[in-house]
């Protein structure tokens, strides 16, 4: 888990400069910066998405997951423990919880976490969380600039879920199809499609309630993914 934890530590150290900066940030600096990483996350989302070829077990992979998230209340969950992290650290930090969500749904979303922990998992140098950590880093920078301290906290639900992505990918990754991990980025692009809506105040998604969208994909593609 090399990748991982280097992953991790990138997206700390690159909180923390865009913390020490945040406060020489004019507001109309803030604000382009804000619509910068929107108008990314959309370009990134609309790439992954466009790499999909089950265009049609996705849409049900997201109906599926949508309703999934939304008797359980995840979106609601995730933000009620945002709230209670920034209670307990006694941050005054008004976008704590939306730094917290937004951050861990960029750095978790894209086609490199489930990839580079594959490659990693399976036994390889980790080349793709490698650069991934670059790129988290950077991110962070400016993540952190605009929302504040909770995108710190994102790297800690990243080492949960990257971390167990390598630990599943070092028993498993040999059986697991080139078809299943293209399909699972394609909805995570769509994911992140709504996150950068999002970020950009088009429209607010609840994207974190759409992400059991990631498990149906996998469970409708080995199921019908050879009769379409």
């Amino acid at each position: 888990m090399v990748g991982t934890l280097i992953n991790f530590a990138a997206i700390v150290v690159g909180g923390f400069i865009g913390l020490a900066f945040r406060s020489k940030f004019p507001n109309n600096i803030r604000i382009i910066v804000f619509q910068a990483m929107g108008l990314f996350t959309l370009f990134l989302g609309v790439s992954m998405a466009l790499k999909m070829n089950e265009i049609l077990l996705a849409i049900f992979a997201l109906i599926l997951g949508g309703i999934t998230g939304e008797l359980l209340r995840l979106e609601t969950r995730m933000n009620g423990l945002g709230e209670t992290i920034k209670r307990r650290i006694k941050f005054g930090d008004a976008r704590f919880t939306e730094g917290l969500v937004t951050a861990f749904l960029m750095f978790c979303m894209g086609s490199m976490t489930i990839l580079g922990s594959l490659e990693e998992g399976m036994g390889n140098y980790p080349r793709l969380l490698m650069a991934k950590s670059l790129m988290d880093g950077i991110s962070a920078i400016a993540l952190t600039a605009a929302f504040g301290s909770g995108v710190i906290f994102a790297a800690i639900p990243l080492l949960i879920y990257q971390g167990a992505l390598t630990l599943l990918a070092r028993y498993f990754g040999h059986a697991l199809p080139e078809s299943i991990v293209s399909e699972i980025s394609g909805v995570g692009g769509v994911l992140l499609i709504g996150l950068g809506l999002t970020i950009l105040e088009v429209k607010a998604i609840k994207v974190l309630n759409l992400l059991p969208a990631l498990v149906f994909i996998v469970v409708l593609v080995i199921l019908f993914g050879k009769y379409i």
